[in-house]
């Protein structure tokens, strides 16, 4: 039994934890902050510890403390296994698919090379399909379980929704894997080194760039999200979750964080590079005018590891950005435009990506 790799992945699992959920509450804050400077008001700045408020920081501390205390009800008329099952069925698959994803560089760890994932499979992007796509489940299951009418009308717009829209999403990544050759995540990165023109990042956003721009509205709308959150909108429908409370309304509602969160990883590793800095190589910057700035190693993991964060919250800031800015679709646009705009300029994507490079080879 090999000890270093096992303490070598728990390590990276808490980790990985530690990040997400961690990331995922103050994104709650981040959201209410960031919508009331677009608004141009205060936003959430009441919750406070013994007088001290620091601009509503605490503010997803009394968000938690809310949650714990209120009653998590079943309605007498619901499935009380379906109802329990479903919030589970929300929350976990999201957060499994962060055991492929790639959140640094590898390391060199006592002679032994640790690669920034949990689980370094060479399937890892058809992992994420396979295991992304249990989350449909659990706004259905949600609708039907709690045997209300609203409830399972907007189950089943969530799950139409989101099986449209993983139809785009999947062919936009599949010329990526044209292009890189591979489902590991960490090859893809790897697949985005070098420099066009001595300057150029080959990031996969300047390979696929069409790809790249139908990734964020597909995965946005897998995220229910605004413009595309007629299944939960108040407005629209109840909302597949009416029947929920306490925690269980929670896990929904945090899972939508959560997913924001691996959008932005997915999204960053598959076409910005992931940890990758343009003209910065293991001994330091290249500078394409011909300088160089020699660094030592862990400053240069340093620098890629701040690179993978600092790609992924510029992401969380635009996905943010995007819901309060654009107003809702209606529900025949919603269908309208993942069917009949975005799936053919995917699948023109691939035609053109495959003339490409049966070109080039």
């Amino acid at each position: 039994m090999d000890w270093f790799i096992i303490i070598a992945s728990m390590v990276k699992m808490l980790a990985v934890i530690a990040i997400v959920m961690g990331l995922a509450t103050l994104l709650t804050w981040v959201e209410r902050k960031q919508s009331a400077v677009m608004q141009d008001r205060l936003g959430a700045n009441r919750a406070d510890i013994f007088g001290l408020r620091i601009i509503g920081l605490f503010q997803p501390f009394a968000d938690a403390i809310k949650m714990i205390t209120k009653e998590d009800f079943v309605p007498p008329f619901a499935n009380r296994f379906l109802h329990t099952l479903a919030p589970i069925l929300a929350f976990a698959p999201v957060l499994f698919v962060f055991t492929v994803i790639p959140l640094g560089p590898p390391l060199e760890i006592a002679g032994r090379t640790v690669t920034g994932q949990i689980a370094n499979i060479n399937i890892g992007l058809l992992f994420i399909f396979a295991f992304g796509g249990l989350a449909v489940f659990g706004s259905v299951l949600a609708g039907w379980g709690s045997n209300n009418k609203y409830a399972l009308i907007a189950g089943i717009r969530a799950s139409s929704q989101m099986i449209s829209y993983e139809v785009c999403l999947g062919l936009s990544l599949v010329g990526a894997i044209m292009i890189y050759g591979t489902l590991d995540m960490t090859e893809m990165v790897i697949g985005q080194s070098g420099h066009w023109f001595g300057w150029l990042p080959r990031w996969g956003l300047f390979m696929q760039p069409l790809a790249a721009l139908l990734f964020l509205p597909a995965a946005i709308a897998e995220n229910k999200r605004i413009p595309f959150d007629l299944p939960e909108c108040e407005s629209e429908i109840l909302g597949y979750f009416v029947e929920y409370s306490g925690l269980r309304a929670g896990m929904f509602m945090f899972a939508e964080f959560v997913e924001i969160i691996f959008v932005a990883a997915l999204f960053t590793v598959v076409f910005l590079g992931g940890w990758l800095v343009p003209w910065l190589a293991w001994d330091g910057f290249h500078f394409p005018w011909g300088g160089m700035w020699y660094l030592p190693i862990w400053i240069v993991k340093m620098l890629e590891f701040a690179a993978m964060f600092i790609k992924i919250a510029f992401m969380i800031y635009f996905m943010i950005l995007i819901r309060w800015t654009l107003p809702r679709f209606r529900y025949d646009q919603l269908m309208r435009l993942g069917w009949k705009y975005l799936l053919p300029l995917a699948m023109l994507n691939l035609v053109v990506t495959g003339v490409v490079l049966v070109l080039l080879r």
